[in-house]
């Protein structure tokens, strides 16, 4: 009994209800992994808008595929995503204040037009501070930090009372807090002489080089987290988008095979881009040879062809671009809008942004695509431009995959986020029949709301879905070895692709 009795008289104690409530893992977070002007590198940035992504990242870059990808994900309906930069041999630009070696904060030319100015506090005040640090008046200086001169400057830091020797002001902790510059150690003995400093031509960064294969993929990639094996540093994603370095230009196609086995590790979803060379009679070779198959490829989708649309940045001259980043954005409104279990595609399912396709298909063309696990994107009058397929690479009629439906397989992978994280206030307790059935009442809980929710097939929570964890799923031998097994199925529902309407003549002497 939880409670001393000590005394005679009432005693109020809680009692725990066993219910643990299950919440639903998110369905759209999307990641996007290329080249960018600025930024952190090999670090997966959470960002929640475009602006945040022009304001880390530097937005669209003419190098680059990634900004656009970005903007047409917000653009759709697109909220939390993470940015991956890849480098690709960029350096990053130095400035040697008098000393104290500072460099920016990441690679990139947009490091060379840094300037920093150093001034020394005077008088009583100056005095005051450094007894309070415990350092002498003469360790201390003011740092301000531009990202450009004085008088046109982009971003402007002021770091106050820093030093260079021990104590709680010391400038390399304090320029940890800094967007723009971090410091090279050792630090100098003395501060610097007040001054305005730049970069000079010998220390100026670069942009490197379009991002080849290796720059995504090597040997010591995933267990180094470098590559895009950074994204293991993310707590999770479920879509993956991975533009091209430049926009009018293709990824590797060796990479896709390493996209996906990384997608399928994290229970993520694959986007593919094809080829912008490809056509409406090339793309089904290049999705054979492309290396991608088993059940790895229900992890994975490819949308064709690309989008056109205006680039700003180019006085809106039309270019093509890939669509992944705006069909991530459409599966994010669509989840937010219906569930992960409803088809992104449809009328509903517009492309914001896109003035045109550079394909136009034809009803024949698609249905020569559909059949083999190709989604395309059409455009109709009145309706626009909009995504109209919703297969997963295992969606070709010849596999007669279960998971041949894109949201019948998100579904899957959101259940299986969602249980695993929700379930791990069972390891260590006691392997029980209690156990047992606390596991029963929280999953049915989850489950249930999602029936009612309509993620489901069938009329009843019986047909719809079930749940078993007891002594027959979890015999003495697995409890021996501390194994409990809990089993859930769902009927999950499956889009209407094809809507046959049949109509039959009526003849006069016809009776009801």
């Amino acid at each position: 009994m939880p409670v001393q009795l000590s005394h005679p008289g009432v005693y109020i104690q809680e009692i725990p209800s066993g219910s643990r409530t299950i919440t639903g893992a998110a369905t759209a977070i999307a990641a996007f992994v290329g080249r960018a002007s600025r930024g952190p590198v090999d670090v997966p940035v959470p960002i929640a808008s475009y602006p945040e992504f022009e304001r880390v990242f530097g937005g669209l870059w003419r190098e680059s595929g990634l900004g656009y990808a970005v903007r047409d994900y917000y653009l759709n309906g697109g909220s939390n995503a993470l940015v991956l930069r890849l480098a690709g041999g960029a350096t990053e630009a130095t400035l040697d204040v008098d000393g104290l070696s500072i460099r920016a904060s990441g690679p990139g030319t947009w490091g060379n037009e840094l300037e920093v100015e150093v001034t020394h506090p005077t008088g009583a005040d100056a005095d005051e501070v450094a007894a309070a640090q415990g350092v002498e008046a003469d360790d201390l200086f003011h740092l301000t930090v531009r990202e450009g001169p004085e008088e046109s400057a982009r971003l402007s830091e002021d770091f106050l009372n820093v030093t260079v020797v021990e104590g709680p002001r010391r400038v390399d902790l304090v320029l940890r807090a800094s967007q723009l510059v971090g410091i090279s150690q050792p630090l100098p003995a003395a501060r610097p002489d007040e001054g305005t400093y730049e970069v000079a031509a010998a220390d100026e960064g670069d942009d490197g080089q379009p991002l080849t294969a290796a720059d995504y993929d090597g040997p010591n990639f995933p267990a180094n987290q470098e590559g895009v094996y950074a994204l293991t540093k993310a707590d999770l994603f479920t879509l993956l988008c991975l533009p091209p370095s430049s926009p009018a230009g293709d990824l590797p196609d060796t990479l896709w095979a390493t996209a996906l086995g990384l997608c399928h590790q994290r229970r993520a979803f694959l986007l593919v881009d094809p080829p912008g060379t490809e056509t409406a009679t090339t793309i089904k070779p290049w999705l054979a040879d492309l290396g991608i198959a088993g059940e790895l490829a229900r992890n994975a989708a490819v949308y064709f062809p690309r989008l056109r649309r205006p680039d700003p940045l180019r006085d809106g001259a039309i270019g093509e671009f890939v669509p992944s980043g705006a069909v991530a954005g459409v599966m994010a409104r669509t989840d937010t809008a219906r569930g992960v279990w409803k088809a992104p595609a449809g009328i509903d399912a517009g492309l914001v942004g896109a003035s045109g396709l550079a394909i136009t298909l034809t009803d024949a063309q698609n249905g020569l695509l559909n059949p083999a696990g190709i989604n395309c994107l059409r455009t109709f009058r009145d309706v626009g431009h909009v995504v109209w397929g919703a297969r997963t690479l295992r969606g070709a009629e010849v596999l007669a995959d279960e998971y041949k439906y894109v949201p019948v397989r998100r579904l899957a992978l959101f259940l299986e986020e969602s249980l695993y994280r929700g379930t791990q206030w069972v390891v260590f307790e006691p392997n029980d029949e209690p156990l047992w059935a606390q596991i029963r009442i929280n999953l049915e809980a989850f489950m249930q709301n999602l029936f009612r929710n309509g993620a489901f097939q069938g009329r009843t929570p019986g047909e719809a879905y079930f749940v078993l964890c007891d002594a027959e799923t979890t015999t003495q031998y697995d409890i021996d070895r501390g194994i409990v097994n809990i089993f859930v199925g769902f009927a999950p529902l499956k889009p209407a692709e094809f809507v046959v309407v049949s109509i039959q003549q009526m003849t006069a002497d016809a009776t009801a």
